[in-house]
């Protein structure tokens, strides 16, 4: 093993990048999966598409910062940001080394009330499958998310969370389909979530629905603290794979 000998700089050096935090805040929405994005209304990437994301101040951490910038730039406020990931190649950003923490959250999209300001002209929930193409290297962090949310989705039922407080058993299974990207078997699926008792059946239907409605449920909190106790896996990723673009990498535009 050879010896290298480390050359000392001044510390000053080592203070000169800039952070940034990216939110990625995923949400369903008529069997779709979707992630909110802005239109940048600045250079670099003059109304391009990107994360809602910016630079943190400097004397602010992290956190505090995905949380206001998330309000700046959508109006989207009293969301649970969970950390992923940082990114830092060198060439990431035009102008300079610039080193950004992304944050993921998962939310029903009609409980939130977008609101486009600051460095966002628009801001809106655009289809996973449709989005090929984003500014900086938010594609990366995007795609990076969402095999997080993948796997987490394999394990945890933390879908739960994209969908209203009542939801159909149809409703459930069109979110995994839309997340895991493969087409579900309707028996088997329905088999497997009932016989986990995650659910409760509300003894309701739908109302205002042209066809036959059908049975209300809600998510069992306490029964789900009981399936990780006894260390079961929530896997319902059985199924005919239908992969999107962004799992793909294709280059198309937005």
């Amino acid at each position: 093993m050879h010896n290298q000998k480390i050359t000392m700089l001044p510390l000053d050096d080592f203070f000169k990048s800039p952070f940034t935090v990216d939110n990625i805040i995923f949400g369903f929405d008529q069997d779709d999966l979707k992630v909110l994005l802005i239109k940048r209304k600045e250079d670099p990437f003059l109304n391009k598409w990107a994360l809602p994301g910016y630079f943190v101040k400097e004397n602010e951490n992290l956190d505090d910062a995905a949380v206001r910038v998330l309000e700046e730039l959508t109006g989207l406020k009293d969301v649970y940001l969970e950390q992923v990931s940082t990114f830092g190649n060198i060439d990431r950003h035009p102008s300079g080394r610039v080193i950004t923490v992304a944050y993921y959250s998962l939310v029903a999209i009609q409980d939130y009330n977008v609101i486009p300001s600051n460095i966002a002209s628009k801001a809106e929930w655009v289809k996973i499958k449709d989005i090929s193409e984003l500014s900086f290297d938010h594609l990366d962090i995007l795609q990076s998310c969402f095999q997080r949310l993948k796997r987490k989705v394999r394990v945890e039922p933390i879908g739960f969370e994209l969908l209203p407080a009542k939801f159909t058993l149809t409703d459930l299974q069109h979110l995994y389909e839309a997340i895991l990207e493969v087409k579900l078997d309707k028996r088997n699926f329905r088999k497997k979530i009932l016989s986990m008792d995650l659910l409760v059946d509300l003894e309701e239907v739908q109302e205002g629905v042209a066809h036959r409605p059908a049975r209300l449920y809600k998510f069992y909190e306490s029964k789900y603290e009981e399936f990780l106790a006894k260390g079961l896996v929530f896997d319902l990723s059985e199924g005919k794979s239908k992969q999107s673009k962004i799992s793909r990498s294709v280059d198309t535009d937005i």
